[in-house]
């Protein structure tokens, strides 16, 4: 396929040099763990890789994503500053590898993995992220999620209820968001990048619409007071959430006209359509003309 072939070549370089999907061990060790106060317990980790939720009380640590491998002891040096209780269980919210790198570690710690069916199977199978052109080996046995769910489950944990509802086909075909019903909470998992052009792994399952719905749905079970992780970015609340959705949907439908109307993806990189938008959201790791090719790819083709 030309379009996904371009968009392959065109990414190459960003993912090589890129903080969200780098491996270089010299980048982890300038690292630095921010620890940030969220509510009622709740701590939101920003590293490098996806922001990770912390629940902490007596029933011990529940962890949501843990990021890359090379930074597990830095997490868990962050994770003592805000308790002394141990790890107990960790969540992944999809199974890309700036989410899951510390499964292994932490599985060897004893760490109980959870995780969407769907992440567990694509863990253990390993695959290719095409617009990256990133071949995933499959995961050890020990970095497996030992308790996988379907459609939604719960965790009852240090006084708090977190409900987890799977989110299909939206970022991955394995996305799920936590919501931590007491302290008002949100963990969205990259369902939401806040601040800049979102990544939808086409080749996981991901879609447009599918995270436009998924968006909308977590709008219906929030409010104004609502405490937001999103899966990069800062901390947030419904009002952004609601503008990144609204934005999402005028992204989408700029392109599908576009493509309705037989426009090539040179075409669209050239005529640089979202110029308006480009400003607030093109300063991430993804550049406005490679958001253009994903975004081409993922309207034309899921």
């Amino acid at each position: 396929m030309k379009s996904l072939k371009l968009l392959t070549a065109g990414l190459l370089l960003t993912v090589c040099t890129s903080t969200l999907f780098a491996h270089g061990h010299d980048k982890f060790a300038k690292v630095q763990m921010k620890i940030i106060p969220v509510n009622m317990g709740i701590y939101m980790l920003m590293g490098a890789g996806g922001n990770i939720g912390v629940s902490m009380g007596d029933d011990g640590i529940l962890m949501v994503d843990d990021q890359f491998a090379p930074l597990t002891d830095k997490i868990k040096s962050a994770v003592k500053e805000i308790s002394d209780k141990p790890i107990k269980y960790v969540f992944n919210t999809h199974w890309h590898y700036d989410h899951t790198g510390g499964n292994e570690n932490l599985g060897k710690d004893g760490v109980i993995l959870v995780s969407h069916d769907n992440v567990r199977q694509r863990l253990q199978n390993g695959g290719v992220i095409k617009a990256f052109g990133k071949k995933i080996e499959p995961s050890p046995l020990v970095a497996l999620p030992d308790i996988t769910f379907n459609d939604r489950m719960t965790f009852h944990i240090n006084n708090e209820t977190v409900e987890i509802i799977h989110k299909p086909n939206a970022h991955t075909d394995g996305d799920a968001v936590l919501y931590f019903k007491n302290a008002n909470v949100v963990h969205t998992g990259d369902i939401y990048f806040n601040g800049f052009y979102p990544f939808i792994d086409g080749s996981s399952g991901g879609s447009i619409d599918g995270i436009i719905a998924s968006v909308t749905d977590i709008l219906k079970k929030i409010n104004e007071n609502t405490k937001i992780i999103p899966g990069h970015g800062k901390l947030s609340n419904k009002k952004e959430l609601t503008e990144y959705r609204d934005t999402l949907i005028i992204l989408r439908d700029r392109m599908k006209n576009l493509i309705n109307q037989g426009k090539t993806l040179e075409e669209v990189v050239a005529m640089m359509p979202n110029k308006d938008i480009d400003k607030k959201l093109g300063g991430g790791f993804l550049s406005p003309e490679n958001f253009l090719k994903i975004l081409y790819d993922v309207v034309k083709n899921h």
